[in-house]
């Protein structure tokens, strides 16, 4: 995973560290074989979009103690599976995108130009 591109071709940055986010939860949207689901999108949370995630049966909100899940609220930073983040595109209810912690991979389900126009600046969490 070391030397891993985000969506503009430079170096892979942290997504979130609080909640500790990604498939590895190392803090970025790092892939890899065991990642099936492609954990690769780094989104800032809103609470459209968490309520959109439940009704779609992937609830990101609630609490999941015994996963040692807090539940990603309204601002939170976190890596989200590429083809949630095109559900969410194509039912007009994306969040917000970190270009810059997000893997290039995403771009073989979405556009860039898609990607930017929901484009925010990272929090370092």
């Amino acid at each position: 995973m070391a030397g891993a591109k985000n969506v503009l071709g430079t170096d892979l940055q942290s997504c979130s560290h609080d909640p500790l986010t990604g498939f590895y939860r190392d803090g970025c949207c790092n892939t890899g074989a065991e990642d099936l689901g492609l954990h690769i999108v780094c989104i800032r949370a809103t609470e459209e979009f968490l309520t959109f995630s439940r009704e779609q049966g992937n609830d990101l909100s609630t609490p999941r103690p015994e996963m040692s899940f807090a539940g990603v609220q309204p601002g939170d930073q976190w890596c989200l599976c590429a083809m949630r983040w095109k559900e969410a595109l194509d039912a007009g209810m994306a969040p917000p995108v970190v270009l810059e912690a997000t893997h290039i991979s995403t771009l073989e389900f979405v556009n860039l130009s898609d990607l930017r126009d929901h484009a925010v600046d990272a929090e370092t969490t």
